[in-house]
């Protein structure tokens, strides 16, 4: 039986049988490298262009944060849910962070599971 981790694709790490599914289904995450602490800053989530029926669709992303030093990791920033038909899969989230780290962007399709990105980015005083 297959650990949870090994259930979630990426760019670098896909069975052969998927990878030509990654440019669609991988999360884009747009944030700064660089940011000043505590200061709210947009991460704007992107998945796509994918198409949006009910058949075939992205339906929801989520946002987490690896914080350097935190003892357990990690934050849930942010769950963004998609209608099918309504809706496109893009997201944009607030975020004001104390510490330097990694966010993770994970996407699920109902047909191809899920795909993570992940962005680090360093928090300055």
């Amino acid at each position: 039986m297959p650990k949870f981790k090994e259930l979630i694709y990426t760019q670098e790490e896909a069975p052969e049988q998927v990878i030509s599914k990654a440019e669609t289904h991988t999360p884009k995450i747009e944030a700064p490298d660089v940011v000043k602490k505590g200061e709210p800053f947009e991460v704007k989530v992107k998945v796509g262009p994918h198409e949006m029926k009910a058949q075939h669709s992205i339906r929801y992303v989520e946002l987490w944060f690896y914080e350097e030093g935190r003892t357990f990791n990690p934050v849930k920033l942010a769950t963004i849910v998609w209608e099918p038909d309504y809706t496109v899969a893009e997201a944009s989230v607030k975020v004001a962070l104390k510490k330097s780290g990694t966010l993770y962007a994970i996407a699920y399709c109902n047909l191809h599971g899920l795909w993570e990105a992940r962005k680090e980015i360093k928090v300055e005083e």
